[in-house]
C-alpha cells in the first residue's frame, strides 16, 4: 500500500509538473509565437490570457506589442541648397507581424539595426532633395503675419523698413517640416514592412549646423542684423531731424507771434499814456509844467549833490516863483 501510495504521489506530481510546463500566460502588452526545435509553428498568439504548448518540445518566443521608440545618431547631411547640417531623428514603431519578425530580424536588437540603416538612409535622401528651410519651418505663417502687419501701417517708415528687410531675408516654404516627416514615414514604412515592422511616426528632433560652419553662420547673421540696425538708425536720425526742424519752425513762429503781440501791447500802452498826458496838459498846463519840473529835479539832483548855479539860471526858476 505504501508503494502504491508513493507511485500515485509521483504520478500526481509528474502530472502537475507537465501541466505547469505546458501552460503559459501572455500579458496584455505581449504577443507570442511557439517554436518547435527552433522553427515557428502555428499562428501568433496576440490574445492575453492562459495558453498551452507541448512541454519540453515547444518554446515560447515573446515579443512586445506596445509602441517602441528608436533614436538615431546625429548625421551630417547636405541640403539641396548646399547647407551642411546635423540631423537628429527619432521614430516610433511596433511589431505588427510576430511571425515575419521572428523569421527576419528575430529580436528587437536586430530590428533596431534594420531601423538604423533604413531610417538613416531615407532621412538622408529626403533632406538632400530639399532646401534647408523645408526642414526648419512648417508653413509661411510668419511671412503672412509680417505682410499683414505691414499693410496695416503703411505710413510708418520705421516699422515698414524693418519688416521689408525681414521679409526679404526669409525664404518661403513649399513642403515644410511635417511634410518631410510624412515622406520619411511612407518611404521607411514600405521598406520595413517585409520585416513585420510598422513605422508609426518619424520626427526631426534637432537640426543644427556643423561646429565649423556654425560660427560663420552666426557671424553672417550678426552682420545682417547690424546692417538692418544701421539702416533703422539712419531712418530714425532722419525722422529726428524732421521733428527737430518742425520744432524749431514752430518755436520761431510762436516767438514771432509773441513779439508781435508784445509790440502791439506796448504801442497801445504808449498811445494811451500819451493821450493821458495830452489830456492832462490841456486841462492844466501850469500844473503839468510843475510836475515835469519836479521830476527833472529828482532825476538831475540825487541825494548829497552840490551845485553852484547862478540865481538867474533857468533850471532854478521854479524856486524863485512865489
Amino acid at each position: 500500500m505504501k508503494k502504491r501510495g508513493s507511485i500515485f504521489i509521483a504520478i500526481l506530481f509528474g502530472a502537475i509538473f507537465i501541466l505547469v510546463s505546458s501552460a503559459y500566460t501572455v500579458s496584455e502588452w505581449e504577443q507570442s509565437i511557439l517554436t518547435q526545435f527552433g522553427k515557428p509553428i502555428g499562428t501568433p498568439v496576440t490574445e492575453a490570457g492562459l495558453h498551452f504548448k507541448i512541454p519540453f518540445i515547444q518554446k515560447v518566443r515573446r515579443f512586445d506589442k506596445r509602441i517602441l521608440n528608436w533614436d538615431g545618431f546625429p548625421n551630417q547631411i547636405p541640403t539641396k541648397d548646399k547647407k551642411y547640417i546635423l540631423v537628429d531623428t527619432t521614430a516610433r514603431w511596433r511589431i505588427v507581424d510576430p511571425l515575419l519578425f521572428l523569421q527576419t530580424v528575430q529580436t528587437e536588437s536586430g530590428a533596431r539595426l534594420r531601423l538604423d540603416g533604413s531610417l538613416d538612409a531615407v532621412t538622408r535622401d529626403t533632406i538632400s532633395n530639399n532646401n534647408l528651410v523645408e526642414a526648419v519651418r512648417n508653413s509661411n505663417a510668419i511671412l503672412d503675419r509680417i505682410k499683414e502687419r505691414a499693410t496695416k501701417k503703411p505710413s510708418e517708415i520705421l516699422p515698414g523698413a524693418e519688416e521689408e528687410e525681414i521679409v526679404g531675408e526669409i525664404d518661403p516654404v513649399s513642403v515644410g517640416r511635417e511634410a518631410l516627416s510624412g515622406i520619411i514615414i511612407e518611404r521607411a514604412r514600405a521598406g520595413l514592412k517585409e520585416f513585420g515592422i510598422e513605422i508609426i511616426d518619424v520626427q526631426l528632433r534637432r537640426i543644427a549646423y556643423e561646429a565649423s560652419v556654425e560660427s560663420k553662420v552666426y557671424e553672417r547673421m550678426i552682420s545682417e542684423r547690424q546692417r538692418i540696425a544701421q539702416k533703422i538708425r539712419s531712418v530714425g536720425l532722419g525722422e529726428q531731424a524732421k521733428i527737430q526742424g518742425k520744432i524749431a519752425k514752430d518755436l520761431q513762429e510762436i516767438e514771432s507771434r509773441a513779439y508781435r503781440d508784445v509790440q502791439s501791447l506796448k504801442g497801445n500802452a504808449e498811445a494811451k499814456a500819451i493821450r493821458v498826458y495830452a489830456q492832462a496838459m490841456n486841462a492844466d498846463p501850469d500844473f503839468y509844467n510843475f510836475v515835469r519840473t519836479l521830476e527833472a529835479y529828482k532825476k538831475a539832483l540825487p541825494a548829497d549833490t552840490k551845485l553852484l548855479l547862478s540865481t538867474e539860471n533857468k533850471f532854478l526858476e521854479l524856486f524863485r516863483k512865489k
